[in-house]
């Protein structure tokens, strides 16, 4: 997808409009509902203590697991998706620990994220966030690929930049084209952390990603053109 093909509809199609600050009240996880559903982006992504919350006819419920830090028995992060997906969600956005990764310990890898792929339904998209900004500075450009070959063998449907959290930084369009080349179309690439406008969003899409996860969401899709009249999108739990 070039550049000349994202108009604000196709962006927004491809965001997850996120809510994962610590201090965040049920008001403000509403209110990031109805902004979603007025958006008309493809996903909301909450904390799981938010559960259960309506959401909009066209926006799937994305949930993290394991978040921000990854050190999380592989057990815990299992029960907090499975509880996830028994209230609602059909998304799970899983960290991995991210010492193992640098470690070069892969098995590790693998085998937390297959443990929190057999908790949930096959139709749950499994996005597993491997902190690709420490990844390249701690390990270098090979753990990150093998990485996501790992998280996709376990069962995930689609990798995923960065927390947004970690002080080495978030998305990078470096770390999205390796993870891009890295999965090779068997999953998505989800793209997350610092991206505040429409040319970082579109050079991480020509990149290679196939999903945004934006907490300044209006702000990057004024970017790609004035938004569509509402149509009165309705809640749904």
């Amino acid at each position: 997808m070039t550049e000349h093909d994202l108009t604000r509809e196709r962006v927004a199609r491809m965001i997850d409009h996120t809510l994962l600050a610590p201090e965040a009240t049920r008001a403000d996880a509403e209110a990031a509902v109805l902004q979603a559903a007025e958006l008309d982006v493809f996903a909301v992504c909450l904390s799981p203590s938010m559960l259960p919350i309506a959401t909009g006819d066209r926006q799937r419920l994305a949930v993290v697991a394991g978040f921000p830090s990854g050190k999380h028995h592989a057990l815990i992060k299992a029960a907090e998706a499975r509880m996830a997906v028994d209230t609602g969600a059909q998304e799970i956005d899983m960290v991995i620990d991210i010492g193992a990764a640098v470690d070069g310990r892969f098995d590790e890898v693998f085998a937390e994220v297959l443990t929190v792929a057999q908790a949930v339904s096959e139709n749950v998209l499994l996005k597993v966030i491997v902190e690709s900004a420490v990844l390249l500075r701690d390990a270098g450009p090979d753990t990150l690929q093998r990485v996501c070959e790992q998280a996709v063998a376990a069962g995930a449907g689609m990798v995923k930049t960065s927390t947004g959290f970690h002080p080495a930084g978030g998305a990078s369009v470096e770390a999205v084209r390796l993870m891009a080349d890295a999965v090779g179309g068997s999953a998505g690439v989800k793209a997350s952390g610092g991206i505040r406008d429409a040319r970082f969003a579109a050079e991480l899409i020509e990149a290679g990603a196939t999903r945004l996860g934006l907490s300044q969401t209006a702000a990057v899709l004024d970017g790609f053109g004035p938004a569509a009249p509402p149509d009165g999108a309705s809640l749904s739990a």
